[in-house]
């Protein structure tokens, strides 16, 4: 079955930066991809999707900017780089999958996504 395993997290001071990866296992086929994040008691945010090729990305005002979202097909990774990490980015990070999905600026809808990864801790301290 397709499974996405991500990796890259853990614990930093205020302006570092970390890159997220996912691993996609299971599918021959590369998926529309993005990644969300879920801070503690709040509801899961997305904050970046890329089209199969990677010819295309797409982000919200919160991954704009300090976020770049980009994938290397041939590794089955997608990746999230992430400069100048602030306290507020404290969450734990979800990639997922939508497997009809060709347009990332369609895809800041949870409810399409069809795989999830288990997550991955961000901390942030000041």
């Amino acid at each position: 079955q397709v499974r996405l395993v991500e990796s890259g997290g853990g614990s930093v001071q205020a302006g570092d930066s970390l890159r997220l990866s996912c691993v996609v296992s299971g599918t021959f086929s590369p998926y529309l991809m993005a990644w969300w994040r879920q801070k503690p008691g709040k509801e899961r945010e997305f904050l970046a999707a890329i089209s199969r090729t990677g010819s295309s990305t797409y982000y919200s005002d919160s991954g704009e900017g300090r976020f770049t979202i980009s994938r290397d097909n041939a590794k089955s990774t997608i990746y999230l780089q992430m400069l100048k990490l602030k306290p507020e980015d404290t969450a734990v990070y979800y990639c997922a999958g939508d497997r009809f999905g060709t347009e990332p600026s369609m895809a800041a809808s949870r409810d399409r996504y069809d795989y999830w990864g288990q997550g991955t801790q961000v901390t942030v301290a000041t």
